[in-house]
């Protein structure tokens, strides 16, 4: 797999991102669909540090889906059947979705997604209704 180290990632872009994937969740969960699988290590790594904080993490699940969103460890492989969704509402992917929790972009994936509009990866967490408890799942460093 081909990777190029870029620079730190900056919060408020990943936070950004995982805003829209709540909104796109909120959609999906209101149809009945299967919640959208979170893909980016990177933005995975904000959704943790949110996590910490249960009072923020219901007001920014609140704010961008409308409810209260859990953190789900769902683990898969596969393709990511949300993408159309997100073009739709916010144009192409960023690059941030195909960065990695330590800075690295996986260059080989942007460039197959660029190419042809599909994501193929692995996750291990989706969002899920919240039940209004919120608890940060124990994280090694």
């Amino acid at each position: 797999m081909s990777r190029a180290t870029q620079s730190p990632i900056h919060t408020s872009t990943e936070l950004a991102e995982l805003g829209r994937f709540f909104s796109i969740a909120a959609r999906f969960l209101d149809t009945g669909q299967t919640a959208p699988q979170m893909f980016s290590t990177a933005i995975d790594a904000a959704w943790h540090r949110l996590l910490e904080d249960p009072e923020a993490h219901a007001a920014f699940t609140t704010q961008h889906a409308g409810r209260l969103l859990r953190h789900s460890p769902v683990k898969g492989e596969g393709f990511i059947s949300w993408i159309t969704a997100y073009e739709k509402a916010y144009g192409p992917l960023p690059q941030i979705w195909f960065t990695e929790a330590d800075g690295s972009v996986n260059t080989e994936a942007l460039a197959r997604y660029r190419e042809t509009g599909q994501v193929w990866a692995e996750w291990d967490c989706s969002p899920a209704p919240g039940d209004g408890d919120v608890v940060p799942e124990k994280t090694t460093a």
